[in-house]
């Protein structure tokens, strides 16, 4: 199988070259990545633990999901590419903001991204794909944010990021699908 490109990204977010995806996680180059958020009817967000078998950050809970756009994609199209290859679902996003991260890795690799969050609405459950997704449940953001403050460890360095920095915001969001 031939390995995956990203796209590498100045700071505007204007393409300026591809590099496959572990080169790009060695060197901390800045490429476009992207984050979904799912809510259901009761404003709780899908959260998956990623799979045992990951490269990086295998068994620790997350958003949705996420992944990176090839390129020539959409957001939404990655979102939903990705929404369908991990949870077996597709539903429709609606992109709300992006941000610079940088996150080091004990293994050595580092996720140094422009990282897109979109948000969607369900009330299914999904369909896991078990060599992404070791498990899936609903959370209350407020339970998601006292657990995190509790139990770190147990989560994916972006997503912490993601929920420090944006947790207003994703809450007013995932809101407004509710009404």
């Amino acid at each position: 199988m031939k390995e995956e490109k990203v796209i590498l990204v100045n700071e505007n977010d204007e393409q300026i070259g591809l590099m496959p995806k572990m080169e790009a996680h060695e060197k901390a180059v800045l490429h476009r990545a992207f984050s979904v958020f799912v809510f259901n009817d009761k404003n709780e967000l899908m959260l998956q633990q990623r799979a045992l078998s990951k490269y990086h950050s295998p068994g620790l809970w997350t958003n949705t999901c996420c992944s990176h756009q090839r390129e020539g994609e959409s957001n939404i199209e990655a979102g939903k590419r990705r929404l369908q290859e991990e949870m077996g679902f597709v539903t429709e996003l609606k992109e709300t903001i992006s941000f610079i991260y940088k996150a080091p890795f004990d293994n050595g690799l580092t996720e140094h991204e422009l990282d897109h969050i979109m948000v969607g609405h369900y009330d299914e459950d999904p369909n896991i794909n078990k060599d992404e997704v070791e498990s899936w449940k609903w959370m209350d953001l407020e339970d998601v944010k006292v657990d995190m403050t509790l139990h770190p460890e147990k989560y994916t360095a972006w997503f912490k990021i993601i929920f420090d920095k944006f947790y207003k915001h994703i809450n007013l969001v995932g809101n407004e699908g509710n009404r």
